[in-house]
């Protein structure tokens, strides 16, 4: 028997979770053919990879992604092929191309997600596609690197349908006609192999433009009835809703994760975000999985979406997304002018208020405010690197932080740099959260916040903090479920062909190398984005972790190089829901 790739003498994960052991493997076409224990005749074979001493497992699926945007201008998706993704999910967080016009998505899109409005619309304005079968299969006619399935967001068709105006008021309610054509564009885009729909509830995300600008998301603007309707098409149908709660609202926590139980109905399979170990909220964290075992007693099928790793974020200048939780951060990113916006933050009325709203210690919230745990990394004023923006305070005479930190935005704008971790900082949590069935691994935002944060390769962050911890004799997972965790049961629960490997699955496969899951896995990087006009990304660099990345048979990636054929030639599909 001939083939086209032999995978000799790796350790072998097939994302069942089932035992590893050492094998062989045969690829022929776009399919594992042969998996043994005996060594392969390589008569024929022009490429045989030898595995030894390293991992072979199937590719890894990133459930939560903005790449709505990229994937139309750089289908490759490099930053997570060479981190051994070869699935992703599009459509999160309400957010979603497929109904919205250019100038719509750039308001949804730009200041929510980080990505510039300008290209944003650039982007959807090349557009051919009118309804989810037409995207389905725009997307098909793309040299797609990784394989894609797709949620379908609320956002994107209350704007569609409602006008981005009417979708955003807090008065208006769909008519009857609107209702029956969000139910409809549902049901279609499930028929296309959606693998669900995307809302969001949470509040500090702000919209772009001038028609709506500042306003939420118009998936908050839903009322219950709006979003029953739609729940039940895919409680109907046995489909994914993924959504975020308003965190500062029990009610809304409450509605969604509820909303999954099976009491007098159909359960409704949710995904909610998310399970962190917050540093604003340090008991949140004991209080996840109690609430998932709840809901699944009462019959539903949820889950809490988790970033298996710290969640540390940069900011240039005043320049992200937690401030939108404070009415006075909020204030200042509504301005777009930076005349006008540090003339506000030069206000002392403004500096008050902020001050008030920085030191209040109840409610519940996202980030710590806590400005003596947020770092100086980069800033012309060279005094200043490395200290915290509480200790400038201090060392300009007792500066209360907020003024300290609104002082040097106003003085250095965007080449002010920082850092913090808002969330996941203690590894005993960190631990217990990734090795919870209330929880799914993902979360990474890729393809968004471009300057804020990287999680690229969170995967192989996971990875190594298993092993290492399996090394030291204290695991918390063994190495099999780590790979099934990323692999295996995300594709089971979300309806798709991928995620095993197996004599007769495709072959979507990574091999990795154990030696060098080290401590370049938590560095950074800057890489420009060329259909971005050269924005310069935060990135994750540790490409000797990945020997070979293989998307349908073919190998795209490997020690830190892209084959030819990636973003040329499409290797990977689109992943149609399969229940």
């Amino acid at each position: 028997m001939s083939y086209d790739t032999i995978i000799k003498g790796g350790r072998w994960f097939d994302g069942t979770g089932a035992a590893s052991a050492v094998r062989h493997l045969g690829l022929r076409g776009d399919r594992v053919v042969t998996v043994t224990a005996q060594p392969l005749d390589e008569s024929g074979c022009s490429n045989v990879v030898d595995a030894e001493g390293k991992w072979v497992m199937p590719g890894m699926i990133d459930i939560h992604t903005h790449y709505d945007v990229e994937v139309l201008k750089a289908p490759a998706l490099t930053e997570s092929v060479r981190h051994g993704i070869t699935t992703v999910l599009l459509g999160s967080c309400s957010l979603s191309t497929v109904h919205v016009d250019a100038t719509a998505a750039g308001d949804l899109f730009g200041r929510v997600e980080a990505i510039p409005r300008r290209h944003v619309m650039e982007a959807v304005a090349q557009k051919t596609w009118r309804c989810a079968h037409e995207y389905v299969a725009a997307l098909e006619d793309l040299p797609l690197g990784p394989n894609v399935a797709a949620l379908l967001g609320h956002s994107d068709i209350r704007t569609a349908l409602m006008g981005l105006d009417r979708a955003t008021r807090k008065r208006v309610r769909p008519t009857a006609a609107e209702q029956a054509a969000m139910e409809a564009a549902l049901h279609e885009a499930l028929d296309a192999g959606f693998v669900g729909m995307s809302a969001q509830q949470l509040l500090f995300d702000k919209l772009d433009g001038e028609v709506a600008r500042s306003r939420t998301l118009p998936s908050t603007y839903a009322r219950a009835r709006e979003r029953r309707r739609l729940n039940a098409i895919l409680r109907q149908r046995d489909r994914v809703l993924q959504a975020g709660p308003d965190v500062t609202s029990p009610r809304s926590i409450a509605a969604m994760t509820l909303s999954s139980a099976a009491v007098f109905r159909r359960r409704l399979k949710t995904t909610l975000l998310s399970a962190a170990d917050l540093k604003a909220n340090p008991f949140l964290v004991h209080l996840m999985g109690p609430i998932a075992r709840l809901v699944n007693a009462l019959g539903g099928d949820f889950r809490w979406q988790h970033l298996p790793v710290p969640f540390e974020v940069y900011a240039d200048g005043i320049d992200l997304v937690i401030f939108e939780e404070l009415g006075a951060g909020a204030a200042a990113l509504h301005l777009s002018d930076q005349v006008e916006r540090n003339a506000l933050m030069q206000d002392e009325a403004f500096r008050r208020r902020f001050r008030k709203e920085y030191d209040a210690r109840f409610g519940m919230r996202v980030w710590h405010r806590d400005f003596f745990d947020a770092e100086i990394v980069a800033c012309p004023d060279d005094t200043v690197i490395g200290k915290t923006f509480g200790q400038v305070g201090v060392d300009r005479g007792g500066l209360h932080p907020v003024d300290a930190f609104l002082d040097l935005v106003v003085e250095h704008g965007t080449k002010l740099r920082w850092r913090t971790t808002i969330s996941n900082h203690r590894p005993r949590f960190l631990d217990k959260l990734s090795a919870s069935p209330a929880v799914q691994l993902g979360f990474s935002d890729a393809g968004a916040h471009l300057r804020n944060m990287a999680f690229y390769n969170f995967g192989l962050r996971f990875l190594q903090r298993v092993h290492r911890a399996e090394q030291s004799g204290r695991p918390f997972l063994s190495l099999e479920q780590a790979v099934h965790r990323m692999t295996g049961e995300l594709a089971d629960w979300y309806g798709l062909d991928a995620g095993h490997l197996r004599e007769g699955d495709r072959a979507d496969l990574i091999v990795v190398d154990p030696a060098h899951l080290d401590d370049s896995l938590d560095a950074y990087a800057e890489e420009p984005i060329p259909v971005y006009d050269n924005l310069s990304r935060m990135v994750n660099r540790n490409d000797a972790a990945v020997s070979a990345v293989f998307i349908g048979g073919d190998r795209v990636f490997g020690d830190g190089e892209p084959a030819d054929i990636l973003g040329t030639r499409r290797t990977g599909r689109f992943l149609r829901a399969t229940n």
